[in-house]
């Protein structure tokens, strides 16, 4: 049986963030990076519905779109909206992607290990946002 779970997060992508520490030695996770994760996790408990979290493998495809810089002349802007111009800055593909499957967690797998696969696909659109599927 296959089980599909499409979803959006509209907004600026953020980055798994590096975990910082207190002074007592404890690590915590950012807070944009906790309140990013919980936005994900919302909206992946609205797409998952009365569906428990999957134990099975799982196979991941996340759509990262970052908006296109006010800067960027008419032609250069026509280049990222065709294709033709790639989102090579930061954020990392892999800390966005990291930060996503972090969301999902206990929501749509039980543990992130059970990934087999992930597909990442970073782009310049007209809305910020991620889909995953």
């Amino acid at each position: 049986m296959t089980f599909q779970t499409i979803f959006k997060v509209y907004g600026e992508p953020v980055p798994k963030g590096r975990p910082r520490f207190t002074r007592q030695g404890r690590a915590y996770t950012p807070k944009k990076t906790h309140d990013y994760e919980s936005e994900v996790a919302t909206m992946a408990k609205a797409a998952m519905g009365t569906q428990e979290p999957l134990e099975t493998p799982v196979a991941v495809y996340i759509y990262v779109t970052f908006p296109i810089p006010q800067s960027y002349t008419k032609k250069r802007t026509e280049a990222c909206l065709n294709g033709s111009e790639r989102h090579t800055k930061r954020p990392d593909l892999d800390n966005c992607v990291k930060a996503i499957t972090d969301g999902m967690n206990g929501v749509v797998y039980l543990d992130d290990s059970q990934i087999t696969s992930i597909h990442a696909t970073k782009v310049y659109g007209t809305t910020a946002m991620v889909e995953v599927c």
